[in-house]
């Protein structure tokens, strides 16, 4: 009886053939993996270079030239940056970004934190929860008319604080506390979002960790300090990275905060770097300066990439197993 040869190797090594070298390390299910890698990824990249990176080239080229989108472009090079940080509104925009970046984000997570560790031991947690989240549902629009409602000098507000005996109540909308109720208005409708994304985490980590915890004497402090922040850290390094692009791109909570009805521009004071590229791309009384614009653009991607890889790099832990 004659043996058949079932290796692929051995049989080429029988028919006197060279067998075929393989690539070490690669079992065939890999290998399959990586052939159809390229047909699943390439209409994304597709998608991704025509709709991202494609337009962000473009901005890129554009922020070089000095041209108010009609008329013949003019070569400035890099002397579009040079203007830009030489203006005082840009630096003061810029300013204000990083304000809403890192006083709004601090309050933002702050708050988040503190109520993470309220609603993961409290009942009903899913309804308060639900109630948390509800303002971020709502248009910023509707935040900017409410409080343009609420805190005009005889709004609600005043009233009230009238009816205390407070008789000269603050300025609320006034140019120099514009940003103080944005980053506050920011504030309130983002906690309930990443306090749900957090929470989504938490509720993941298994209960017989609090439990052992709490027999060991931990209170809900060292609970949330030792379990919770370490086992939801991936997920809070996400919500970082979020927030970060977010607060960059607030623009129409600043349009309503100031007055846009009126059909001027919000006061300088209370511009970010968003609303700077549209006062320069849309001016309302002079001619359109996009390539100032675009360069505006062009800073804050930079920094928002920037901000982001640090972000990434300082956060990044140990994967936790439980």
């Amino acid at each position: 009886m004659t043996a058949l040869i079932t290796d692929s190797s051995r049989a080429e090594h029988a028919r006197g053939e060279s067998p075929r070298p393989r690539r070490a390390g690669l079992a065939p299910l890999e290998r399959q993996h990586r052939r159809m890698f390229w047909p699943f990824a390439a209409p994304a990249l597709f998608v991704y270079t025509v709709v991202f990176l494609a337009p962000i080239a473009y901005a890129a080229w554009t922020s070089m030239y000095k041209w108010d989108g009609m008329g013949a472009k003019h070569w400035r090079g890099l002397k579009n940056y040079q203007i830009l940080f030489d203006d005082p509104s840009f630096r003061s925009s810029l300013t204000n970004t990083l304000k809403i970046l890192f006083i709004g984000g601090a309050c933002t997570f702050a708050i988040s934190f503190a109520l993470t560790l309220v609603l993961r031991e409290m009942r009903g947690r899913l309804f308060a929860r639900s109630v948390i989240f509800f303002p971020c549902l709502v248009n910023a629009m509707v935040f900017g008319i409410l409080a343009g409602f609420l805190f005009s000098p005889d709004g609600p507000i005043n009233q009230v604080l009238h009816g205390i005996g407070l008789t000269t109540p603050p300025k609320w909308l006034s140019s120099d506390n514009l940003l103080p109720m944005i980053v506050g208005t920011l504030v309130w409708t983002a906690t309930g979002y990443y306090t749900a994304i957090i929470m989504a985490a938490v509720d993941q980590i298994p209960t017989y960790l609090y439990e052992a915890a709490e027999l060991d004497g931990a209170n809900a402090f060292q609970r949330f300090r030792h379990i919770t922040l370490p086992l939801a850290w991936d997920v809070i390094s996400v919500c970082a990275v979020l927030w970060t692009v977010s607060s960059v791109k607030i623009f129409e909570l600043i349009l309503v905060y100031g007055g846009s009805n009126t059909g001027q521009a919000p006061p300088v004071q209370s511009w970010n770097t968003a609303m700077y590229v549209y006062e320069e791309a849309f001016p309302p009384q002079s001619t359109p300066a996009l390539g100032m614009a675009t360069a505006s653009a062009m800073v804050s991607l930079i920094m928002v990439g920037l901000f982001t890889v640090i972000l990434r790099r300082i956060m990044r832990r140990a994967a936790v197993e439980y």
